[in-house]
């Protein structure tokens, strides 16, 4: 069949033709093969709301001209949702925060709520953010959290992560199967590496330098099992557009590689944290092997997983540098110098990503002038300082912005995973509006938060992770009413009142100083390990009183809404926190009563304390997440053998109380669970109470020492039972 085709007068016509075609291609956004472009947030979506999934027609625009760092946009007609982004992590975010505006879907760690509308109602919105990453995932997450998970529970993370608009989250997993080729291939055998590597639950610290051997041996079948999740991880990471920031040399080796290099100058640091931990090994940047070593693993690193863009090393953390008081500053500039060298050796667009928390830790040591030499030789645009700790630590400020380095502003929330109910929600509004309009703000690239653990305080995350896309613009109040509609499908104005109180009780906290008290650790008094030197205590933070009255108007409240219904959790989660309070105020009182000899009323109060204790792990079976039989099997499902389970649960139990050493780490990661509070927190205390009221009786001085040594004794013998 004949077709007519335009006819084109002369070269001059077809040469306007073209041009205008190319220009055309050029200047208009990239809206072309947007199902396959967005197939990996389509997939997002699928696993969220099922096929009504359909009705999301999302594009990708690649477009030149916004300046934003990050942006969206949504319409809507009855039968479709129209999302466009800039990437596939912001049209992810964009479907969620529509879903939630609408009431309609909340995503959380404790269970998600889904009751989608027949048809979609009318809804346009515009998002941008000033941030380019969204931070997430403290290097130590991946011992207080995720040491047990499989595949199924990572890619709930991940895309958990992608409805948040994450997209730079740390990537540690997998990482000792390189390490493990490395060190073979530098002479070291099974058993010298057996020897070096922590047990499961502990690698995290053993990575950074702080330990060895720590609760090993680290069987090979996890390191395989590690090995392949990772390119799951990394691959699902990739696809939506997520920058994972995966691990880097930053200088320690095994003591067998000390030992076998004896012309290589290696310096042996002092103990860590108090003591009691094997000594690590730091190799000098100016030994040729420095760079050897850290560009044979990105080398390695690169075969096994593939190429990434942001490699995490810190050479300090927690760790005084070992360099010399006459030459400090020219010796940290060479450490600095040597790992950022390494990286951009062995992949030359990469950018060295470091924690800045040491910053914070160690302010004694890391003056201006030690931080500036430390950063001085690395290029501005290849270096990125994750400042999270602003909870805590002012590190930005005091160090001028790090420099001209980019870095981000974030928090840590939470510590070890100990879960007490806080956050500061009014807070981080203020933070970050007073951060965008700080003129000395330097190179702020990102934003987010770096919990060392999950699985508790979920508004926190959500309202740190809207906060980029309304600049903290939206009014808190506002915020409220959308969440607690998605969150329970329905709201009235006595949960309203209830979670007002609940902001002024407990969700106005930034910090849960009395985690450490007398550089003793755990959530409460409750939860340390006893000493008859509570009477000295001077609280917990927050307001007692307007947590009862929360707790009384949402335990009515929840008499209206189903069983399965996210107040449900709510108020258990109250209830756990309130009566937890309670018992420390108790513990104090009882062991007045017993210095005071007032035998009748320290008793009452020791039967007070147990019933709470026992009643808060009764109500407790309605959050399936706080629970040791929940940790302690996902530790025991993930051996390949009985040894291997035995060894695993054995790691989960010593982390969350002992953890190790001679200092001050036992019940860092306390945890409010299910089963702790009879199991482990209270048959602490009754030994203590029992022993200290009979020496009260009996007339006799109290060894609280030995008395001391024989609970930690019976925590041994506890992180060594099965279950």
């Amino acid at each position: 069949m004949k077709r007519d085709y335009p006819k084109i007068k002369n070269c001059t016509s077809l040469k306007k033709s073209i041009l205008f075609f190319v220009l055309l291609l050029l200047f208009t956004p990239d809206i072309y093969g947007n199902s396959e472009k967005t197939k990996s947030a389509q997939a997002v979506l699928e696993r969220l709301i099922g096929s009504r999934a359909s009705e999301f027609e999302l594009s990708l625009i690649e477009d030149q001209n916004r300046k934003d760092a990050d942006w969206f946009e949504i319409e809507t007609t009855a039968d479709k949702v129209k999302i466009k982004g800039a990437t596939n992590t912001a049209i992810c975010y964009a479907a969620y925060n529509f879903l939630r505006d609408i009431g309609a879907v909340l995503v959380s760690w404790e269970g998600n709520r889904i009751n989608l509308p027949k048809t979609w109602p009318h809804y346009s919105k515009k998002g941008t953010t000033p941030f380019k990453y969204r931070e997430y995932l403290n290097a130590c997450t991946f011992g207080y959290t995720t040491p047990w998970w499989d595949w199924k529970r990572w890619e709930q993370e991940i895309d958990w992560m992608a409805l948040h608009g994450i997209n730079l989250p740390t990537a540690m997993e997998g990482q000792e199967a390189v390490w493990q080729q490395l060190w073979k291939e530098y002479g070291l055998t099974d058993l010298q590496l057996q020897e070096h590597f922590a047990g499961p639950a502990f690698l995290p610290w053993q990575r950074m330098g702080n330990i060895n051997t720590l609760e090993g041996p680290l069987p090979q079948a996890f390191i395989s099992k590690k090995e392949e999740l990772q390119k799951k991880i990394l691959q699902r990471m990739h696809s939506l557009g997520i920058h994972p920031v995966v691990p880097a040399f930053s200088g320690y080796v095994p003591k067998a590689f000390a030992e076998k290099h004896p012309e290589a100058k290696i310096s042996e640091l002092k103990s860590w944290s108090g003591g009691g931990f094997a000594s690590t090994f730091l190799l000098d940047s100016k030994d040729p092997l420095f760079k050897k070593l850290g560009r044979r693993f990105i080398e390695i690193y690169t075969q096994m997983y593939g190429e990434s863009g942001f490699y995490l090393a810190d050479s300090f953390n927690e760790i005084r540098p070992p360099v010399s008081e006459e030459n400090k500053y020219e010796e940290l500039a060479n450490y600095g110098s040597a790992i950022f060298e390494t990286i951009h050796e062995a992949s030359p667009n990469a950018v060295w990503v470091m924690q800045g928390w040491l910053f914070g830790d160690d302010k004694e040591f890391w003056t201006k002038e030690a931080t500036s030499a430390f950063l001085s030789k690395v290029p501005n645009d290849r270096l990125m300082v994750q400042d999270y700790a602003n909870d805590r630590y002012k590190v930005w400020e005091n160090q001028e912005a790090f420099y001209g380095k980019q870095w981000t502003y974030g928090y840590v929330h939470n510590y070890g995973g100990s879960n007490p109910v806080y956050g500061d929600l009014s807070f981080y509004k203020n933070e970050l509006t007073s951060l965008l309009k700080h003129p000395h703000k330097g190179n702020l690239v990102g934003y987010g938060a770096m919990p060392e653990g999950l699985n508790n305080n979920s508004i926190v995350y959500e309202f740190i992770y809207d906060l980029p896309w309304s600049h903290g613009e939206q009014p808190l109040e506002d915020w409220m009413k959308n969440y607690l509609n998605a969150r329970y499908g329905k709201t009235s104005e006595s949960v309203s009142q209830a979670w007002q109180l609940l902001l002024e009780s407990v969700y106005s906290t930034k910090y849960w100083e009395t985690r450490w008290w007398k550089d003793r650790a755990g959530a409460y008094l409750f939860f340390k390990r006893p000493t008859a030197e509570i009477t000295e205590f001077k609280g917990n933070p927050g307001d007692k009183e307007k947590l009862k009255q929360a707790l009384d108007i949402l335990s009515k409240e929840a008499k209206n809404y189903d069983k399965k219904n996210l107040i449900q959790y709510d108020v258990i989660d109250a209830a756990r926190h309130y009566y937890s309070l309670c018992i420390d105020e108790e513990l104090i009182e009882c062991i007045k009563a017993y210095n005071e000899k007032d035998i009748e009323k320290g008793d009452k109060l020791f039967k007070q304390i147990e019933k709470q204790a026992l009643d808060i792990d009764n109500i407790m079976i309605g959050q399936p997440l706080n629970s040791l039989d929940n940790w302690v099997k996902t530790a025991s499902d993930y051996g390949t053998s009985s040894a291997e389970s035995k060894l695993y649960v054995k790691n989960a139990k010593t982390l969350i109380t002992l953890w190790g050493g001679a200092g001050h780490l036992n019940d860092y990661a306390s945890r409010s669970w299910r089963g702790m509070y009879k199991g482990f927190y209270w048959p602490r205390w009754k030994m203590f109470l029992e022993a200290y009221k009979k020496s009260i009786v009996e007339n006799t001085p109290f060894d609280e020492t030995k008395e001391r040594e024989t609970i930690k004794n019976w925590e041994i013998k506890w992180s060594q039972l099965k279950k």
